[in-house]
């Protein structure tokens, strides 16, 4: 592993140029740091996008109309070697909340005029000086319920505005031991192998155990919620989603890193599995769907302590045949 400095930089630069930009010179802004064929992927209904003026005028320049006055506040930043590929490059990630003021309407979400957080996580891939590859995944049910709606059944898990990591060393901008970043991954890698099975022979309960903290919190997306420790994950997350799918496809990710006491991964999809038993309040439909996910995790000691999880949930359902941004695009603020 190295120390990732250059392409932790360069991000950096990117970010302060682009949440400093105005809007008439964001695809400018873009062009700069990213490369003129930049693959983008984002969650529903954006999904892929190429090069960077397209990213700047369909996704920022929108939102940036929307959440005015913009500022970015991240709690998690890092770097690393992709372990799926030696010639994969170097991946920096961040991950936090954009947060502005709701003025204007978004994807068919009227405004509030108040502050509204988008949560987010990014991967941005990093060769000769640009950024080639980004993964910019982000919660839209969550700024949907902060603007009093309510895309989904109630859930079992706690739903609010998610703080970063409780040792507050998420930013990491100086190089990192590089011994520290292998445990992290190999505590990642033990948790993806654990998760694969679905079948371990042992108690849920006692499979987490084996690489989690008993004090974990595991801050999921809107419309499934945040849940803390191990009894109450396996309870209010882990033990339904089992139940409620079956085929669960093998997993595959683009890229899967850490650095430091910090790691994550993203897929395009992730995995697939049919909703077999009902999910989220809603029917089975028997009909495979995609799981686009990105996971951020931070750990302590040999364990995994804390998990930032985004899911594109809008894009599932909309595999499923319920359009929830669309629903929710007709229904007036409560």
């Amino acid at each position: 592993m190295g120390n990732f400095q250059t392409e932790k930089q360069l991000v950096r630069d990117f970010y302060a140029a682009l949440d400093g930009a105005d809007s008439t010179v964001l695809p400018e802004t873009m062009q700069r740091y990213c490369s003129a064929d930049l693959k983008w992927h984002g969650f529903h209904p954006f999904d892929e996008i190429q090069g960077p003026e397209a990213v700047a005028d369909q996704f920022w320049t929108p939102l940036r109309q929307s959440l005015t006055r913009l500022q970015r506040r991240m709690d998690i930043f890092m770097a690393g070697t992709n372990m799926l590929g030696a010639d994969d490059g170097v991946w920096v990630s961040s991950t936090g909340h954009l947060m502005g003021l709701f003025d204007q309407s978004w994807l068919g979400i009227q405004p509030t005029g108040k502050m509204a957080f988008l949560r987010y996580s990014a991967f941005h891939k990093v060769e000769n000086g640009k950024i080639t590859e980004t993964a910019m995944y982000f919660d839209i049910p969550h700024l949907m319920m902060q603007a009093g709606l309510q895309p989904f059944p109630p859930q079992t898990a706690a739903h609010l505005v998610q703080p970063g990591p409780a040792t507050h060393d998420g930013l990491l901008f100086d190089a990192q031991p590089a011994g520290e970043g292998e445990k992290t991954l190999a505590a990642i890698n033990a948790m993806i192998s654990d998760l694969g099975q679905w079948d371990s022979g042992l108690t849920l309960e006692q499979e987490l155990a084996q690489t989690w903290c008993d004090d974990m919190i595991w801050w999921g997306p809107a419309g499934i919620g945040a849940t803390y420790t191990i009894e109450r994950y396996a309870k209010q997350h882990s033990g339904p989603f089992r139940a409620s799918f079956t085929d669960r496809s093998k997993t595959k990710h683009i890229c899967r890193m850490a650095e430091g006491h910090y790691g994550g991964f993203f897929g395009w999809p992730n995995f697939t599995a049919v909703p077999s038993g009902g999910f989220m309040g809603m029917p089975a439909t028997q009909k495979a769907g995609e799981f686009r996910v990105i996971d951020i995790y931070r750990r302590a000691g040999d364990k995994l302590a804390e998990n930032w999880i985004f899911i594109d949930l809008l894009h599932f359902w909309k595999q499923q045949g319920v359009d929830i941004l669309a629903r929710m695009a007709e229904v007036p603020r409560t």
